[in-house]
């Protein structure tokens, strides 16, 4: 006697099966376009049927998308928050660190959060991103001291934090090379080196290099790279 295949459904508490579907949801969205992704492919994933990720997402691809970015932007912007102690290169590589981490823990999030757009992007999501970048950047110019930058300083900061979201996906795609130290090491030098760039030109961004690089010592990441600088040029 044979007996036909019949899916073996796993009871979950409503929360449980909500965060199954949305963790098959936010995998496939990081590592496809998530235009070519569909709630049947969710289902396939999580191993249900098409009409229970309706029953939990009633707005199909598009809600599960949103819950996507919404839950890694969360993530994110909780990592931007520390102890003001230490010289604000150390402060801004921690920082680095804690936000390098989830997005080498969580590849498929980072990639759900960043490479949206086409016909699921909508102004919520595009929203809930533009979030995270002023969260990011209202962090680092408090670490400057910085309450109210002028458009110079702050389009240097909203600049640096594209280049660290557009860094992170190509070191995603480069099978997560060079390693993680590295990485961060060269976006803080990048920092500095910005920051000095624009004080040449910008009042406001040189009274807050100079305040900033004062504090910094010899063996700090921004003390480091100025002599590094200094030897080069000798």
């Amino acid at each position: 006697m044979t007996s036909s295949a019949v899916p073996a459904y796993r009871r979950m508490s409503v929360e449980q099966r909500r965060e199954q579907l949305l963790d098959a949801a936010v995998d496939l969205f990081g590592h496809r376009r998530p235009e070519d992704v569909s709630v049947e492919d969710v289902a396939a994933a999580a191993g249900v049927s098409r009409p229970l990720v309706y029953r939990y997402f009633p707005g199909g691809k598009q809600q599960l998308y949103e819950a996507a970015v919404l839950g890694a932007a969360e993530e994110l912007t909780g990592r931007f928050t520390l102890p003001e102690d230490g010289v604000p290169t150390e402060r801004l590589g921690r920082a680095l660190d804690r936000y390098l981490a989830y997005v080498d823990e969580h590849d498929a999030a980072y990639g759900a959060l960043l490479r949206g757009g086409g016909v699921v992007g909508t102004s919520r999501t595009d929203a809930i991103v533009d979030g995270v970048r002023r969260r990011a950047a209202d962090q680092v110019l408090r670490h400057l001291g910085v309450a109210e930058p002028g458009p110079r300083l702050a389009m240097l900061v909203r600049s640096w934090i594209a280049s660290v979201e557009a860094v992170s996906l190509l070191w995603l795609d480069d099978g997560k090379q060079p390693p993680l130290p590295e990485l961060s090491g060269w976006l803080v030098d990048h920092f500095t080196a910005l920051l000095l760039a624009t004080a040449a030109s910008d009042p406001e961004t040189a009274r807050v290099a100079a305040a900033a690089l004062a504090q910094e010592s010899g063996d700090s990441p921004g003390g480091t790279l100025l002599a590094r600088i200094a030897e080069r040029l000798r």
